[in-house]
């Protein structure tokens, strides 16, 4: 322990907990730490201890979070902390004292720092990566494990997560990668959670809000009422209805819930909304209500807080962005969250919402990652929800997630986690996804275009593959390996001993298999009524089928000697089946089975006037093998061995494939760079335009590069090329389909046609190398973006409802990242500097306001 632990832990007003004192333990022994614990347990604690101890020591420490909220908001709970000198902030938006000794940033930024050899690492002590569990994301993810295993090995990581059951396995991973790394697990949460179910029963008119465990298994009254409800009317025998059955349920209503919460004493709620225009039309069915949860001096300081937040913004831009509206919401004590909103009204809303003002926030998932706005009850709307291609459920990890925001620590003696019963998902599904609390981490990375560059440029070929086998998506899928490998063994000696079983003495068992394979395909179809010739178990003679059956290893016949005698006949019985000598008729509807059947059956055919039984096939020739007594045996053990052998090909693949799926993904990724040029044919380096890929940091990187490489970019006018970078930014998410794009000119219509024919040409060169294609571009936001570039005023620009407020500020956020990344980069000078301009004409109004407010803080 350290001997000044008492001085770093001075600043904490509370005694810190068992697993924070472990995590420190750690941390003073040297030891990289994940900590997996639950929402507002107090791991955040642990980040605050290292980063006290790199600065004790005179060294620097960065803070990354996966989310520019979430940076913006530890950037002004570290400012608290430790003073404003101290503290910087790099997000891509804003760059504020970078050189500060504690730096939060967003985790693509430290990534960027660590692939450009960036001097701001020499002096590092300490990294925090918050919500590590995001490094299974399918897009950002890669990002959290190639910060792990490429930031200086000096540098000592504290990883903070979610509650997973496989931290242990992470940590165990970074052992391996980085050097000994301690796991430090928290499974209590800090608040008790009681789990909910809230019912709109319209047969009374009332709401039942019902525990949804009753001493720790389903609530057995609230599955019976969800299994009352009414399905529809009952009809009479003649069809006709005769009146509704079971209640009539129904999901309660945003107004009634939120009262009805009231009443019971469970508010500040959240309640969660998958979609950001229903959590607007929530705050407003409430305003509409006329529901008031706030009294006048409550009211008075929720408005002079929100002054505070938007005194910069201009007045114009204010009232286009609905100002007046949103403040009558919160004045009333409830309020819209979501990304839709511009920053400084999101601000307001959490500020208000965690002094405990607002009493209802309507938010979407959004809101459950990391920024620190717990709640006494949390209400989930619905248990499915839109994921950009179709809607889906919950996953037990976004469950945990949404429901870790209930309870306040301090505060609150029981957290409250509300489901509203829905037409659509079942109780027996909400009870299962609330019975599962933890969830594991899979990775999800795969080697980028703008990865492999940087790992050409840093890395000899044999390193670059090494350190791409050193990443967690590799290290679980060895340790798949080594499970299938188990599985193979015990397969393997399982047949061993069904070969053993197969085996004659008699003769070759797969030589008569063989054959009798070859004459099966010559067997004639058989029907019940057919008299065949057989010698099988004894007998020899005329048989009438009675009953036929297809099974894995062939046709089965049941049939009836003319002494009544019945006979079961396999496949290998019926190769020496010739043909049909006749028919008879038989009993229908009846079972062979019965002994009064089967006599039957047998008189008739006595008596049928049938040719004399001819000779079986290959009497002359008879397989040795058939004189075997155990022959039926040994050929069902060839089968199942057969089987085995099927399974056993199947797992070498899935092991060979787990073996060298990221190889092989990697040597397609090295192919398309080389046959564009970005990579040297005959040598292991990067050429002009490889470099040129390696300082492009997005999501299409290779897209953005070739189309610098194709003038594409040039010869433009500053809205021109903002309009232009727009289409590799935006993306349609809604699930209605996107209006049709609009463009502001001539030159920009032309240009979009380049960049979509750039995008067919790459797609084609990517399915060529069995390499996933990338992300479309998507011209919607041109006009938008080239309108506000133009210097258009924001009322105007929004005026056609197809954005909101939020939705535009992100967007263009996002356009003047990437165009400043095109300025520093572009060969061309005039490019260059257009796309400068372009920056600038961007960074103004709302846009540069809103960054301004978090420098302020």
């Amino acid at each position: 322990m350290r001997s000044d632990r008492s001085e770093l832990t001075a600043r904490f007003s509370f005694e810190p907990d068992r697993f924070q004192l472990a995590a420190f333990d750690a941390l003073d022994e040297g030891y990289h730490v994940v900590v997996s614990a639950p929402t507002g347990s107090g791991k955040t604690a642990v980040a605050e201890y290292g980063i006290a101890a790199a600065l004790a020591e005179g060294r620097r420490a960065f803070y990354t979070a996966p989310l520019k909220a979430l940076s913006n908001q530890k950037f002004r709970d570290l400012i608290a902390d430790h003073g404003v000198e101290r503290v910087g902030l790099l997000t891509g938006d804003n760059s504020v004292r970078p050189d500060a000794p504690v730096v939060v940033m967003t985790t693509e930024v430290l990534r960027n720092m660590i692939y450009a050899g960036s001097e701001a690492l020499d002096d590092l002590a300490l990294v925090v990566l918050d919500e590590v569990h995001f490094l299974q994301d399918a897009y950002r993810g890669p990002v959290w494990e190639e910060v792990i295993i490429h930031l200086p090995p000096e540098v000592q990581l504290v990883c903070l997560s979610a509650t997973v059951s496989n931290a242990d396995e992470l940590a165990e991973w970074m052992s391996t990668v980085r050097g000994l790394t301690r796991t430090v697990t928290e499974g209590r949460r800090p608040v008790e959670l009681l789990d909910h179910y809230l019912v709109a029963d319209r047969t009374n008119d009332r709401l039942q809000l019902m525990p949804t465990f009753v001493d720790g298994s389903v609530n057995r009254d609230a599955l019976r009422l969800d299994e009352s409800r009414q399905r529809g009317p009952m009809r009479n025998r003649r069809g006709r209805p005769t009146g509704a059955s079971g209640r009539r349920l129904a999901t309660p209503d945003r107004v009634e819930t939120v009262t009805h919460l009231g009443q019971l004493d469970m508010l500040p709620c959240i309640v969660f909304i998958f979609s950001r225009a229903q959590c607007e039309a929530a705050a407003q069915s409430c305003l509409d209500a006329g529901l008031v949860l706030t009294d006048p001096d409550e009211a008075a300081e929720i408005d002079r807080i929100l002054e505070e937040r938007i005194g910069s913004l201009d007045d114009a831009d204010l009232d286009a962005l609905g100002i007046e509206n949103l403040r009558a919401q919160m004045m009333a004590g409830f309020a819209p969250h979501h990304a839709g909103m511009v920053p400084p009204f999101k601000e307001a809303v959490e500020v208000c919402f965690t002094r405990g003002l607002i009493r209802a926030v309507f938010a979407t998932e959004t809101l459950a990652v990391g920024v620190n706005m717990p709640a006494r009850t949390v209400v989930i709307e619905k248990t499915t929800k839109y994921n950009g291609d179709h809607h889906v459920s919950l996953s037990p990890a976004e469950f945990t997630q949404l429901t870790g925001r209930a309870g306040r620590r301090g505060i609150d003696t029981i957290g409250n986690a509300v489901v509203l019963w829905s037409p659509w998902v079942r109780y027996q599904q909400v009870a299962d996804l609330a019975s599962s609390r933890t969830f594991g981490l899979r990775s999800v990375f795969r080697p980028t275009y703008n990865m492999t560059a940087n790992l050409v440029r840093r890395h000899s070929r044999e390193r670059a593959r090494e350190l791409l086998m050193m990443s967690f998506a590799q290290f679980q899928g060895d340790r798949e390996v080594v499970r299938s490998q188990g599985r193979l063994s015990r397969r393997r000696e399982q047949l061993i001993a069904l070969e053993g079983r197969a085996a004659s003495a008699y003769g070759d068992i797969d030589d008569y298999r063989s054959l009798n394979s070859r004459e099966r395909r010559d067997t004639p179809s058989l029907r019940p009524g057919d008299v065949i010739d057989i010698r099988v178990q004894g007998y020899r003679g005329q048989v009438a089928v009675v009953a036929t059956a297809h099974r894995s290893d062939g046709l089965r016949v049941s049939a009836v000697t003319p002494a009544g005698r019945p006979l079961t006949l396999s496949a290998a019985d019926l190769s020496q089946v010739t043909g049909v000598v006749g028919r008879i008729a038989v009993p229908d509807h009846q079972s062979p089975n019965r002994k009064d059947v089967r006599r039957e059956i047998a008189r008739r055919l006595r008596r049928a006037d049938l040719p004399s039984t001819r000779a079986p096939r290959r009497q002359s020739g008879r397989h040795p093998v058939e004189d075997d007594p155990e022959l039926r045996d040994r050929l069902r053990a060839a089968a199942d061995a057969d089987r085995l052998r099927a399974e056993l090909r199947r797992l070498e693949e899935r092991v060979n494939d787990r073996r060298s799926s990221l190889g092989r993904e990697f040597d397609s990724v090295t192919s398309v760079l080389r046959e564009l040029g970005h990579i040297r044919a005959e040598a292991w380096e990067l050429t002009e335009a490889g470099e040129l890929l390696a300082s492009i940091f997005h999501e299409n990187d290779l897209l953005v590069t070739e189309a610098l490489r194709r003038a594409i970019f040039d010869g433009l006018e500053p809205a021109q090329l903002a309009a232009i970078v727009s289409c590799f930014v935006y993306e349609h998410r809604s699930p209605d389909d996107p209006p049709p794009p609009s463009f502001p000119d001539g030159t920009v219509r032309e240009r979009w046609r380049q960049v979509e024919a750039l995008s067919e040409e790459l797609a084609k060169l990517e399915e060529g190398h069995e390499r996933a294609r990338h992300r479309s571009p998507d011209p919607g936001f041109m006009a938008a973006a080239a309108d506000w570039a133009s210097g258009m005023d924001l009322s105007e620009v929004l005026e056609d409802d197809l954005l909101t407020g939020g939705d535009f500020v992100r967007n263009i956020r996002q356009v003047i990242d990437l165009t400043q990344q095109i300025a520093d980069v572009a060969t061309n000078l005039e490019t260059a500097q257009v796309a400068s301009a372009a920056v600038e004409a961007c960074l103004r109004g709302v846009i540069s306001d809103s960054a301004a407010i978090v420098e302020a803080s």
